[in-house]
């Protein structure tokens, strides 16, 4: 099999296709309509790109599809069906974390191999184009030791310090906003320091002492102050990761009950007190499977309501999108965020393997059809052992890269979200998309400077003759085995 070209050439062609630049969209209802009817789009044609098993096409442009007058689908073809009058959520942004592993990787790398990274992530004319970053306050699994900002036992908060992530963490972040602009961030912790904890370690769950849930709140805040000093814009936060994991690694314990009323009486005012009530605060930040309990339970108190602006999710127990179709219905006014997902366990002889990216086109095409606004990839890159991880909690990465000799591989996972985040920008609605046959999954959006993108997932092992039909016009194309594609118009 011929081997696909270099990413960044590849990506390359796809310059002039640009969507607008990255906005920070704002507080409306995410599934409320356009105060006015949208202007019908100019259906001429569709600009086609494809990234394919058993071929050499990873993001590749192919010739443009002609629309031509249909007043209704096909019967016979399979038809994905657009109407771009029915606008749903805005999307805030797609892309990855900077954990304290990428950015160990990063900087195990040569320079040109660095500079190759970052303009492949974020790079909008050449690269995937992310307009979105999480981060971790304080360590993680995905740091190659625990460590927190404070002294043990300083409750005032007088010895908080960032200096730990100057010297990989921040300047990887700084570098990638120097090549992609506006980045929207947000930002998570995995446990508190040990010391506030119920069993005295950052690790294996615990729960968080009541008489530190002052000290608690506060280091959020001084952590969002801190790394905005050091030039990086917080757009929001999450209460906790996983919070209903007691992992061998850094985690913390919350039931619903002791969530909400630590946002409703500490985190909540805490972040109003200090100045951040822009900051947009998620709570679960865990599976699908549990998220509208989760959901119920906050938003049915409006104490805690109040502070909340949604509910973030990951994928690792069941898929279980329904249940973020779920939430969007009965809680309309709050909004959805997957803040996570990866793929384990590592296996350096696996990555070449194709599904690792169907994986991932399967979660996209259907959170973001049942009501997510941003969509978050775990981390941006790990090296040849899937870390540096301190408890050898290893996992791919869309990009691997071997510190013994520099190279980096790109994963089909990596193209297979380049043709979400590279087509659809922030600020983007998505639009009413559905599919007549099972083996096509699709969604599809309209950018604020109007154009149209439209992503066809096929996860089978036959092609698919298809046609995209909107405004009683379609065009035809086909769909190879196990691909992706995205239509631009």
């Amino acid at each position: 099999m011929k081997k696909p070209a270099y990413p960044l050439l590849l990506l390359a062609a796809l310059a002039g296709c640009n969507g607008p630049a990255a906005q920070q969209p704002g507080n409306a209802s995410p599934n409320a309509g356009a105060a006015a009817a949208p202007a019908a789009p100019g259906l001429v044609q569709a600009r086609v790109f494809v990234t394919a098993q058993g071929t050499a096409d990873r993001l590749a442009p192919k010739p443009a599809v002609a629309f031509v007058a249909k007043s209704q689908p096909e019967e016979h073809v399979a038809a994905i069906i657009v109407d771009y009058k029915k606008p749903y959520q805005t999307v805030v942004g797609i892309g990855g974390a900077f954990t304290d592993a990428a950015a160990e990787t990063f900087y195990k790398l040569p320079k040109d191999k660095q500079q190759e990274l970052l303009t492949a992530y974020f790079d909008r004319e050449k690269g995937l184009g992310y307009s979105l970053g999480r981060t971790s306050i304080h360590s993680c699994d995905f740091s190659s030791a625990s460590y927190t900002y404070v002294a043990d036992g300083d409750s005032a908060l007088k010895t908080f310090s960032i200096d730990h992530d100057r010297q990989y963490r921040l300047p990887f972040i700084q570098a990638a906003l120097k090549v992609a602009g506006p980045l929207t961030m947000f930002v998570s912790p995995w446990s508190p320091p040990a010391w506030m904890k119920s069993n005295r370690s950052m690790l294996h769950g615990g729960k968080l002492l009541p008489a530190y849930r002052h000290a608690w709140a506060r280091y959020y805040t001084r952590f969002v102050a801190e790394y905005e000093k050091a030039g990086v814009p917080i757009w929001g936060l999450t209460v906790q990761n996983e919070p209903m994991a007691a992992q061998t690694w850094e985690s913390c314990e919350y039931t619903g009950e002791e969530e909400k009323d630590f946002v409703k009486g500490f985190l909540g005012p805490e972040l109003h007190r200090a100045g951040y009530a822009r900051l947009k605060l998620m709570i679960w930040d865990h599976n699908r499977g549990l998220m509208f309990q989760r959901a119920q339970n906050a938003y049915d108190d409006p104490e805690a309501a109040k502070y909340i602006w949604g509910t973030a999710f990951h994928w690792y127990v069941g898929n279980h999108f329904d249940n973020v179709r779920q939430v969007r219905d009965a809680f309309p006014d709050k909004h959805l965020f997957f803040s996570e997902g990866c793929l384990y366990p590592f296996d350096l002889a696996k990555v070449d393997e194709w599904h690792w990216g169907e994986t991932y086109g399967e979660s996209l095409v259907n959170d973001f059809q049942n009501g997510a606004e941003g969509w978050t990839d775990w981390n941006l890159i790990v090296d040849e052992k899937g870390g540096p991880n301190h408890v050898q909690n290893y996992c791919f990465a869309p990009v691997v890269a071997d510190t013994r000799t520099g190279k980096v591989h790109y994963m089909s996972s990596f193209y297979y979200l380049g043709h979400f985040s590279r087509f659809v920008r922030p600020g983007a609605r998505r639009l009413a998309c559905t599919s007549t046959v099972d083996e096509l999954q699709a969604t599809s959006f309209r950018n604020p400077d109007g154009s149209l993108a439209t992503v066809v997932l096929n996860k089978t092992n036959q092609p698919v003759v298809f046609q995209l039909w909107m405004a009683g016009k379609a065009a035809r194309t086909t769909a190879p085995a196990h691909s992706i594609l995205t239509l631009v118009q």
